[in-house]
């Protein structure tokens, strides 16, 4: 009997410690997602007040890319951390729909914006860094707030309404940037493997861009109805019902 009273006594130990422990990290990871949050906001916001800057400096959009790219590159690549967020457990979201969210915008930005310089000056290009901006300023900072505990009405407002016509206008804006580049890319034939070669086989980076072009019609209507859904739970209150097939 003792040494049960013994034993149960040294688990209540064990499990406070734990708890303990649990807690310390809960926090840590809070600090982490506080500093990143700040951090993204604050880059995106230094993104965009460039952006402004060099229009109202030079009077075009001509060279704005250029002008901005270090900038975009470092925390659009950055966000890869977003993944390893949710892989770990600290962000309680898909790790799959994360990764695709994420590598879609990083292959924008490496893969076709910054690949193809015959394209950076295209309206689309400045439409989708527009779009981008304004959407993660918006994001970030919601996320912020929403971790000190004091979310303001107008970023969660914001957050459930700006993306009524950002979401339609930054896809119009990748869709145009990727059909200019085709002629460039079928031209040249980068990012290509030809037939024959040591490895027997073969890749096309052209049909490649315009599949990924078709995968937009199936995937954004989802997740454009999803934010929509989302929108109505949260400012408006109404319980969403997911009907079964």
């Amino acid at each position: 009997m003792a040494s049960s009273e013994e034993d149960g006594g040294g688990n209540g130990a064990v499990e406070e410690k734990e708890n303990g422990k649990k807690r310390r990290l809960g926090a840590l990871a809070t600090a982490w997602l506080i500093f990143y949050n700040v951090a993204m906001t604050a880059g995106w916001l230094v993104l965009g007040i460039a952006m402004v800057r060099f229009y109202i400096q030079k009077g075009t959009h001509r060279g704005l890319f250029r002008s901005v790219q270090k900038t975009l590159k470092f925390f659009q690549t950055f966000a890869l951390l977003e993944v390893v967020h949710c892989a770990v457990g600290i962000v309680h979201t898909s790790v799959l729909v994360t990764g695709v969210q994420v590598s879609s915008r990083i292959f924008m930005v490496w893969f076709i914006a910054h690949s193809i310089k015959q394209i950076q000056n295209e309206e689309s290009v400045i439409l989708f860094l527009v779009v981008w901006t304004v959407t993660e300023i918006t994001r970030y900072s919601f996320y912020t707030f929403n971790l000190l505990n004091h979310l303001p009405y107008f970023i969660k407002w914001a957050r459930y309404n700006f993306f009524i016509i950002l979401y339609p206008a930054g896809v119009a804006g990748e869709l145009l940037t990727i059909y200019a580049a085709l002629p460039y890319v079928k031209k040249t034939g980068m990012f290509s493997l030809r037939l024959p070669n040591k490895y027997n086989v073969s890749f096309d980076y052209y049909y490649f861009l315009i599949i990924v072009m078709f995968s937009y019609v199936p995937l954004f209507p989802q997740l454009y109805f999803h934010m929509l859904r989302q929108r109505r739970r949260v400012l408006h209150g109404e319980v969403i019902v997911e009907k079964d097939d």
